[in-house]
């Protein structure tokens, strides 16, 4: 049966994450994957968390599994709120909602405030899974570049200055996904002027700020909005399991009224059993001390791979970026006009990659870009791909 007429204006030109249809072609488990952006498994606490899901099982069943709030539980609420705290990302007439992962959070955001042909300025390259969600809104999506100290500024006035009907811009400050770079405090403080001066919102995505390995923290947009413009998305997938999908959403009371309706309606609520194990480890546990490491492999993975393409990679054909933190660098290669061949040649080296057009707001252009992830594998293993992907590159390249 051909379903192509049944289906809504709004997703038939959608295509699903290349990096997912990636994961198809990867059941070869001689593949080195750089290119998911999974946590490091060998960091998860599986045996405490075992222990804890054991224990609430056993003394409070009814409580894990039946119905609970759509806001979340109270406890819960607490703990994002006190992540959210340290980064100055709460304040007084805001309120919190926890969100099954951060994902759904932006997702929902986006029902709530965007109508058929309003505009969203983004970072280009931006998140794939964001960009995908504000497509099914049918927004008209404004890229702007992003530089090595974040989002051109200067790019942004003039986006802000020539498009009508911008709702909101969508930015990932620290440790972007998936350039890796991080939007210096100049950029932050210039970025919430024009927000006030031209009568947007702001949409923080923070998934990786945890993550820092080197370098100054930077205040967060939410931390400098005196307007009530920025709504803060957090996440605890990336410090403690993503396979738990937990998220949460910070905003002004009043627009998380709006999103509750939403979600009400989506999944009545984030799953109670793993809202109340996070809230007994963070109880249980110093869960700073359980990001530290968390830090300090990321930044021993990251300084491997940064070695390893040194090393390897054809001298002065390809240019990448240096993170602080985060899972993530991006690589480009001025002298290839489809890195898509590279993507192709280094699968059948045994190696993945996921191609620069995944995250571009036109996904059909040719990209000379690529990124890489360096949270997932062994070091050994980051070596080794980044070797065979240098083989990759030199034979397209020659």
């Amino acid at each position: 049966m051909n379903y192509e007429k049944f289906y809504a204006d709004r997703v038939k030109p959608m295509k699903g994450s290349a990096i997912r249809e990636m994961f198809k072609r990867m059941q070869d488990p001689q593949i080195i994957s750089l290119a998911g952006g999974n946590p490091a498994a060998e960091l998860f606490p599986g045996d405490e968390l075992s222990k804890i899901a054991g224990k609430i099982l056993m003394t409070n069943p009814t409580g894990a599994l039946q119905y609970g709030t759509t806001d979340g539980v109270p406890a819960m609420k607490e703990c994002a709120k006190q992540r959210a705290n340290k980064v100055g990302a709460y304040s007084d007439g805001d309120a919190i909602i926890i969100m099954t992962g951060a994902n759904q959070g932006i997702d929902l955001t986006a029902k709530a405030l965007i109508n058929k042909g309003d505009k969203i300025i983004v970072e280009s390259p931006s998140f794939i899974g964001s960009l995908n969600a504000f497509r099914t809104y049918e927004t008209e999506l404004v890229g702007v570049s992003v530089e090595d100290d974040g989002m051109n500024m200067d790019e942004l006035e003039a986006a802000l200055k020539n498009n009508e009907d911008v709702k909101m811009i969508y930015t990932i400050p620290t440790f972007q996904n998936p350039t890796g770079v991080t939007m210096s405090l100049e950029k932050r403080q210039r970025l919430i002027a024009l927000a006030n001066q031209y009568d947007v919102l702001v949409l923080e995505d923070n998934p990786y700020g945890d993550l820092r390995f080197s370098g100054e923290d930077v205040p967060t947009l939410k931390s400098m909005d005196t307007e009530g413009r920025v709504i803060y998305a957090g996440s605890f997938s990336k410090i403690l399991s993503p396979g738990m999908r937990l998220g949460y959403l910070i905003a002004a009371e009043e627009l998380i009224g709006k999103i509750e309706i939403l979600k009400q309606v989506n999944d009545v609520h984030t799953p109670v059993l793993t809202q109340l194990m996070c809230v007994e480890f963070m109880k249980k546990y110093d869960i700073d001390k359980y990001i530290e490491k968390n830090r300090a492999l990321y930044g021993k993975k990251c300084a491997v791979m940064l070695e390893a393409m040194e090393k390897y990679f054809p001298k002065g054909k390809v240019r990448w970026t240096v993170p602080d933190g985060g899972i993530f660098l991006w690589c480009e290669c001025p002298e290839i006009e489809d890195i898509s061949v590279v993507v192709d040649k280094a699968l059948e080296k045994k190696v993945a990659i996921v191609p620069g057009s995944n995250f571009a707001i036109d996904m059909k252009a040719p990209s000379k870009q690529f990124r890489l992830n360096y949270s997932s594998a062994t070091p050994e293993k980051i070596e080794e791909g980044v070797r065979r992907l240098g083989e990759a590159l030199a034979e397209v390249l020659a």
